[in-house]
Order: C-alpha cells, then structure tokens, then sequence
C-alpha cells in the first residue's frame, strides 16, 4: 500500500506539472499574434481564442486539482479523493462535449472565416481612420508570412498600396514568388491562405493539448479510485 500511495502521490504532483504545462501552452497561443487578431478585428462577434481560453481555465483547474489529489494522499482523505475523481471526470465530460460540437461546426467555421476575410479585406483600401489599426495588422502579418493583401493580392490594397507597399515587397530574385504590381515586385500569394493555414496550426495544437490531457485525466481518476479503496479497506 506504502508504494502504492507514493506512486500516486507522485502522479498527483506530475499532474499539477501537466496543469502549469498546459496553461502555459494555451497562454501562449492566446497571445501569440496572427491571424486570430485579424479575423476578430473590430464588431465581429466570432471569436477564434475561445478555445485557448478554455484550455488556460482547464489547465488552472488541473492545477488545483492536483493540489487537492495531493493533499488528499497525503491526508489519506477519501473526500478529498471523490472530489478529485468528480472534478476531473467534469472536465472530461466538458472536453468531449466541446470536440463534439467543434467538429460537428467545423465546416461552418471554415466559412466563416471565408466570409469574413472577404468583408474585411475591404477595409485594406478604406481612407477613413477607423481602418487605420487593421491596415497596419495586416500589414504586420504580410511581413511576417510573406504574403500580399487578403483576398485579391495587392489589389486589396487600393489608393493605400503606395502607402504600405512596402510591408508585402518581394525581393527580385524571388522570380517565382512575386509578381510586379504597379511597378513593385510584390508576393503573389494572398493572406487568406496564411491565415487559415496559421488557424488551423493553433487548432491542432489545442486538438493535441485536449487528447493528451484526456489521457492524464483518465488516468488520474483510476489511480484516485485505487487509492480510494485501499483508503476504505484499511
């Protein structure tokens, strides 16, 4: 039994670990900038940092819930141990449910962010002061990813290319991919493409962070329930 409780105290503590893993990971990709700042801009009510959000709460939440596993080990405390089990076997429930609707809505995300796309790269070419911020977003991303207005290149840029022209120039010996637009070799390929592209590599992240987390939560309910009856059974 002796084993068995430091074997499970330490799991506890590598679970705590997992939790200041695992907020760290959904605090950066909440910060990080990129595609989500542009798609988010302005009145738009979709909002694609939802998902790190969720994870930066689960992974406070696992903290805590690894403290409390802990104690309850150490305390050999079998109600601390059922609120251990209850509090992860929620947030798995929670987790399952959110895959759920993510890929039943996936399809429609992918749209949305199409349409927005489009009605926001009509901005790019807007004289008014209210565009100003995003104009210089999304002249931030194109130096970034190597790409040239949103939807229809250059283009998109309008009366305002000369303006920031510079921010998606492509070097002339870059033949393949750039293209000449008003008398500047610019890059050929649209920002649309980089930020679905950005979008969907966070997404896969968070896929990845919620499977290996489903994995540890289960694993933490059976060692509770273990420990729970050799708790009971002495």
């Amino acid at each position: 039994i002796l084993t068995a409780f430091r074997h499970t105290i330490f799991f506890f503590f590598s679970l705590q670990l997992c939790g200041v893993l695992i907020l760290g990971i959904a605090i950066w990709v909440r910060v990080s900038p990129g595609g989500d700042e542009i798609i988010s801009y302005g009145d738009s009510s979709v909002h694609f940092r939802v998902p790190a959000n969720i994870l930066i709460s689960v992974g406070a939440i696992i903290m805590i819930l690894g403290f409390l596993g802990c104690c309850g080990a150490i305390k050999e405390s079998r109600c601390l141990l059922i609120l251990f089990f209850i509090g992860l076997l929620l947030i798995l429930l929670l987790q399952v449910a959110a895959g759920i609707i993510g890929a039943v809505f996936r399809p429609e995300y992918a749209r949305i962010v199409n349409e927005t796309l489009h009605e926001e790269a009509k901005l790019l070419s807007d004289t008014g002061d209210a565009a100003v911020k995003f104009q210089k977003t999304i002249a931030e991303f194109e130096e970034v990813f190597k790409c040239c207005g949103l939807v229809n290149g250059a283009a998109d840029w309008g009366n305002n290319f000369e303006k920031y022209y510079k921010s998606c120039e492509c070097p002339p010996n870059s033949n393949s991919s750039c293209a000449i637009y008003e008398g500047k070799y610019v890059y050929k390929q649209t920002c649309v493409s980089s930020i679905n592209q950005y979008l969907e590599k966070h997404i896969i992240i968070v896929i990845g962070i919620a499977f290996g987390l489903a994995v540890i939560e289960v694993l933490g309910m059976i060692f509770s329930m273990i420990l729970f009856c050799q708790i009971g059974e002495k």
